[in-house]
């Protein structure tokens, strides 16, 4: 898709995500919804309340030997308060997207289809999974919310919607990751980064 004019206020918003499926207008704040060439109004982008942040849209972060530039900011609320998930692209076009929860840091992949696990809920902490030949711990069963939104995704996020997630480590800071809505699933497979160890270049 092109850049295009925002629906609500007329301010252009360039696209600089390739597979961008939603876009914030950084003037008015609505938030769209992309879909080959047609634009939708999804609604408002939320409140992102001021909290201390490793890194922001536009900047570039370097996580072992891949640097992600960021591109989208999605928050969520949870039960014990809320994260960051961060949207962003490597020097080779893939996406990654980026959680920061607690100053804890992980870089998760989606999983294609042919690959996705079959797992679905209820989940127990403690409880493990097998996947391709590696064992992960359940170490997290929650609900999120999304509560605020700004800049590109490659995902139809909205804020207002909710999902159940699970999280389950594995050896060697590896992450496998669920989320779940109805009968929809999408999975992620990660990697924990030590936060001190993260180099971070500034827009």
């Amino acid at each position: 898709m092109k850049d295009f004019n925002c629906l609500n206020c007329g301010s252009l918003c360039p696209i600089l995500l390739d597979a961008a499926k939603v876009v914030t207008c950084s003037s008015c704040g609505t938030t769209l919804f992309l879909k080959g060439d047609h634009v939708a109004l999804a609604g408002d982008q939320g409140v992102m309340h001021d909290a201390p942040q490793l890194f922001g849209i536009g900047d570039t972060v370097e996580l072992g030997r891949k640097a992600i530039q960021i591109l989208g900011h999605a928050r969520y609320s949870y039960g014990r308060g809320f994260w960051d998930e961060f949207c962003g692209t490597s020097q080779k076009g893939a996406i990654s997207w980026v959680s920061v929860d607690e100053g804890d840091v992980v870089e998760q992949i989606r999983i294609s289809g042919g690959r996705m696990p079959k797992f679905r809920p209820p989940f127990k902490p403690g409880e493990t999974l097998e996947y391709e030949n590696s064992t992960y711990t359940v170490t997290e069963v929650e609900q999120a919310e999304c509560i605020a939104l700004r800049g590109q995704f490659d995902e139809e996020l909205q804020v207002g919607e909710t999902y159940d997630f699970v999280n389950a480590t594995g050896e060697d800071n590896r992450l496998l990751s669920g989320e779940f809505w109805g009968a929809r699933s999408m999975w992620f497979q990660g990697r924990w980064f030590d936060p001190f160890g993260i180099k971070i270049q500034q827009s």
